[in-house]
């Protein structure tokens, strides 16, 4: 029911109350005389002060200003930018609560839009922890937001205004943040840094290379993979292993398979399977960017078995004669529906779900399951510590076998 003006949350109002669920995007669940209030820096069961940042007609956004009652979870955040910047939602909770959290996220999707309970399906589910075991200096890619005075940042939470940094916990230390935040950028849209696994270092500036190398190589597995600093790539330094061994042990590869691999970017989930699926296999890659498909042109080079269709995953999956197996890793908005019921015609015996979004996740499990693939695996990695993002590898087979 929508409240009057009388009754509705004010901008710059200060309430108490008790923190209630975490929802999906990070914030937590709060209510006042019957009005919901998403809350940036609270925890499940702490009573605090909230101060509303942003009203509408059915919900209302705040921060906490004060903790009244603080959780044993809570820590105080190690960066001094949290709060401010945008970037880390969860720098105020323990390590393991933050996965806790996570874990409650993806239930809850599954619950409330899959229509499917994971625990009663089965599903003890835990976010795994990746290294570095601290949650630091993980992420290899930043794309740092330049101020009206030239200084690096990011843009503070539902703003459009940088928070300038000296440094950021998160970004591996071999970037050295602090030495390009001593730099003026001025006249610059943004400024973005990837470092390999191979330690080389790329800068670049508003699109333009300015120190590095105009390629990096990657290295995962056994497999090289020379590549743009800005073709997409996973961001922690543990993700491409981890990922790869997660989504091999489910696809269940053998030789002379033929593997669809949707959203493939450079190939990296690509290079593993076609180890899998031997001479006699076949691999087709499906992606939409050009940077990428160029990039994975160079690393199947005379590999005859392999096929690189680039173009939106819809209009080119028709292409395809055969899938006895697919994997895809779709952007943050999953796949949908017209690309499940493509992916359903080949009946492939399993299908394998990489997934950066739990929502988009659970709609796309929905879907599967309507039209006759169960969900029976899934695994959740802690593969974006200090923010509320959590990576998924789900399993889906025909349920009549």
């Amino acid at each position: 029911m929508e409240l009057n003006a009388q009754e509705r949350l004010k901008v710059g109002e200060v309430i108490q109350g008790e923190i209630g669920p975490v929802a999906h995007g990070g914030h937590f669940v709060a209510r006042h005389n019957g009005q919901v209030i998403f809350v940036r820096h609270g925890i499940t069961g702490e009573l605090v002060k909230v101060k509303i940042t942003a009203v509408s007609s059915k919900i209302a956004h705040g921060d906490v200003i004060e903790v009244l009652t603080p959780v044993p979870s809570r820590i105080t955040p190690p960066c001094k930018y949290a709060g401010s910047c945008g970037g880390c939602d969860f720098q105020h909770i323990n390590l393991t609560m933050q996965q806790d959290l996570k874990a409650q996220i993806i239930k809850e999707q599954f619950l409330r839009i899959g229509k499917m309970d994971l625990a009663e399906l089965g599903f003890d589910l835990k976010v795994t922890p990746v290294e570095p075991a601290d949650g630091m200096h993980w992420r290899t890619r930043m794309d740092f937001a330049v101020s009206p005075r030239g200084a690096i940042g990011f843009f503070g939470a539902r703003s459009n205004e940088v928070v300038e940094i000296k440094d950021c916990l998160i970004a591996d230390q071999r970037m050295n943040v602090g030495e390009l935040a001593s730099r003026s950028w001025k006249s610059d849209a943004r400024v973005e840094v990837a470092v390999s696994s191979t330690n080389e270092i790329s800068v670049m500036r508003s699109g333009r290379s300015i120190s590095g190398p105009t390629q990096i190589v990657e290295q995962v597995g056994g497999n090289s993979f020379k590549i743009s600093p800005v073709a997409f790539w996973q961001s922690h330094k543990a993700a491409p292993v981890t990922l790869v061994k997660a989504a091999l042990a489910q696809l269940g590869a053998k030789n002379g398979d033929h593997v669809c691999d949707l959203y493939s970017g450079v190939g990296l989930f690509a290079a593993a399977i076609l180890k899998e699926v031997g001479d006699r296999g076949f691999v087709t890659l499906i992606e939409s960017d050009k940077t990428a498909v160029t990039d994975a042109r160079k690393v199947f080079l005379n590999k005859e078995n392999v096929k690189i269709l680039q173009g939106l995953v819809a209009q080119q999956l028709p292409i395809v004669k055969r899938a006895d197996l697919i994997l895809l890793d779709p952007p943050r908005t999953g796949a949908g529906e017209v690309v499940i019921k493509q992916m359903i015609k080949f009946r492939p015996r399993k299908i394998v779900y990489i997934s950066c979004d739990p929502a988009a996740l659970a709609r796309d499990a929905k879907t599967l399951a309507d039209l006759g693939y169960k969900l029976d695996h899934i695994q959740a990695f802690d593969l974006f510590p200090m923010t509320q993002h959590i990576e998924c590898v789900a399993g889906f087979s025909p349920a009549n076998r």
